[in-house]
């Protein structure tokens, strides 16, 4: 496994770390390549049932390596599906990550800058460091975004906002960044790769088909009208419970989860 990119497993969790530092994991040809086979290996490995995803500090990911872009062969811009070019793997993707079946959090450590924002979005939810920093500087480099930012920053933070921020490219903190809704929690920057891998391991604890098909289902129904959503959770309500549906086990997790919603009162 490339060591851009550092893996650890433990209690049905695994944790990726972008492992460029010096580079503030600037997405390079190798970085960009490595990434989305790490993920889809951990999404298939059924003692994973949740990611969680950083940056070796000081910075979450600055976006494209430049310094690659510049030198004229559109290496990263070929990696990354953006532009033409061999590579069918990229271009097949929407965003830089591919299909998964399993959440994705983000443990955002510092600057989140263009690509680097992009690859947050494309994570399921965010905790955020109190040092963290996102930017869309598209604009200010010259280029567009090819991995749904157009779609997926105003479905975080709305399309004002998210006009503003590709308009000016100005920094966005974390606290704005959560009163925005584009991040889920702002922690202190020690405690964010311990409550990332929380809630990852609350995912964990949970039956892990059905978060699948959840998340399948919010995925199906954000591309479609509201009318078809509501129809379309209905039909996969009514085949899972067609199915899977086990009145004694459900009866079994119910207590469970009378018992964990008490000990979170506490």
């Amino acid at each position: 496994m490339s060591d851009v990119v550092i893996v650890e497993v433990a209690d049905g969790v695994a944790t990726l770390t972008l492992n460029r530092p010096e580079a503030r994991n600037a997405l390079s040809t190798e970085l960009l390549r490595a990434l989305p086979r790490v993920v889809a290996d951990l999404d298939a490995d059924p003692a994973v049932a949740a990611l969680v995803l950083t940056g070796a500090d000081p910075a979450f990911c600055a976006g494209l390596d430049l310094r690659e872009v510049g030198r004229g062969d559109g290496g990263p811009l070929r990696a990354s599906g953006a532009m033409g070019g061999t590579d069918a793997e990229a271009r097949a993707r929407r965003g830089p990550l591919p299909h998964r079946t399993k959440p994705l959090i983000g443990a955002v450590n510092g600057a989140a800058v263009t690509g680097g924002l992009e690859l947050a979005l494309a994570c399921d939810w965010l905790v955020a460091s109190e040092r963290a920093r996102f930017a869309d500087t598209h604009a200010r480099v010259g280029i567009q975004p090819g991995w749904g930012l157009s779609v997926l920053l105003p479905e975080a933070v709305g399309l004002r906002r998210a006009r503003e921020m590709s308009a000016t490219g100005n920094f966005v903190d974390a606290d704005t960044a959560l009163r925005w809704g584009l991040v889920n929690h702002v922690v202190a920057h020690d405690d964010l790769l311990a409550t990332a891998q929380g809630l990852a391991r609350d995912v964990a604890s949970n039956d892990t088909a059905a978060v699948s098909r959840l998340l399948a289902t919010y995925a199906e129904g954000s591309e479609t009208t509201a009318g078809e959503a509501w129809a379309l959770e209905a039909r996969v309500a009514a085949e899972w419970q067609g199915r899977a549906f086990d009145p004694a086990e459900v009866a079994r997790r119910r207590q469970a989860i009378t018992e964990r919603g008490r000990a979170q009162q506490g």
